[in-house]
């Protein structure tokens, strides 16, 4: 039975959450279409492009993301605080960027507006700030722009997407992890790059390269050339121990501790070894209560695994109290991945 996405989005379980969007058919319409020969490759380039634009605009933080050749991978963080403290002039402004022929586009860039009109956009400010930290908005904004893009660029009209995309909660810093490097390793797991420096339109390879040329960056400040700042990359930070006056959200834990989990899990997945969790990466999931013998599987069989919520028993029962549910799929799983599941 499918639940309303309003009943599957529950920010006040979890503010982070993976999405899935499927080409129709599962059609190879973002990459090489093996029965045609034409390549479509430079739609995932649209499609991180769009994702960057829309992570300045919606107050969401990207985490992790990964454009495949008939679909996408995209983990968001809602700051839900950041809208809250949005005025209304940005309101208006965000939202006539998204849509520059709407009332706001004309009130944000100071044309005069008829009483009729300034009523309107007073009454609608509420609704753009929601939806301006809404996921399914956030999606719309992705989905439907490709889609003409891609259908004007074929010569036809129809669906592109499929009609929903699949959401899953990500109620803990285990699961979290467990999700980003199931989808940093996407490419990986398909064949289609060798190594993660190399694997094109993902998240890690991105955060791979910001952190080479921050480093480049680092080395030529010493050398007195303070015009070389750091280089973030969009994406969501890594900190594993932020100050206690720090407001900036982050992801738990180092990016180098992060970077070797998800390369040797690669190498593992890839040559189909089982094999024991080195030494030096066993406390990164041990922190986090992952039982590192089940590290391996959960993550090449995540979306399969896992349902619409993941994380320990606690987080889960919780989250189905406050959802009214009484039971969800996947807890074998998540007995399994955690340590100790019911802490």
């Amino acid at each position: 039975m499918t639940i309303a996405r309003r009943n599957s989005i529950d920010l006040e379980s979890t503010p982070y959450y993976h999405i899935v969007s499927r080409c129709v058919r599962r059609s190879f319409l973002c990459g090489e279409d093996p029965v045609t020969g034409k390549n479509f490759d430079h739609r995932k380039q649209w499609l991180v492009d769009r994702i960057k634009i829309l992570g300045d605009i919606f107050s969401m933080d990207v985490c992790a993301y990964a454009a495949m050749s008939n679909h996408y991978h995209l983990i968001l963080h809602v700051d839900l605080d950041q809208s809250k403290q949005w005025s209304d002039r940005d309101v208006i402004e965000r939202w006539g960027t998204l849509f520059p022929k709407s009332i706001a586009a004309t009130a944000a860039a100071g044309q005069p507006l008829t009483r009729e009109q300034k009523n309107a956009v007073d009454l609608q400010v509420d609704t753009w700030r929601e939806r301006l930290s809404d996921i399914s908005w956030f999606m719309r904004c992705i989905n439907e722009p490709l889609a003409r893009l891609a259908n004007q660029e074929d010569g036809c009209t129809g669906r592109f997407w499929e009609g929903r995309f699949k959401s899953q909660a990500l109620l803990d810093e285990g699961a979290l992890l467990t999700c980003m490097a199931y989808v940093d390793l996407n490419p990986i797991r398909a064949g289609i790059h060798q190594t993660l420096e190399d694997s094109d339109f993902t998240s890690i390879q991105e955060r791979i390269q910001a952190y080479q040329q921050n480093r480049k960056n680092k080395a030529k400040q010493q050398e007195g050339l303070d015009k070389y700042a750091n280089q973030p990359s969009q994406l969501l930070p890594f900190d594993a121990h932020p100050d206690e006056d720090d407001t900036q959200i982050t992801l738990p834990m180092n990016f180098t501790d992060y970077l070797t989990l998800v390369e040797w899990t690669g190498q593992a997945i890839r040559d189909d070894k089982k094999g024991a969790i080195p030494v030096h990466i066993t406390p990164i999931l041990q922190r986090l209560s992952i039982d590192e013998n089940q590290w391996l599987g959960s993550v090449k069989h995540f979306h399969s695994r896992f349902y619409r919520m993941i994380g320990k028993l606690t987080c889960l029962q919780k989250a189905c109290r406050h959802m009214g549910q009484s039971w969800l799929k996947g807890l074998g799983a998540v007995k399994a991945l955690y340590i100790n599941p019911t802490n």
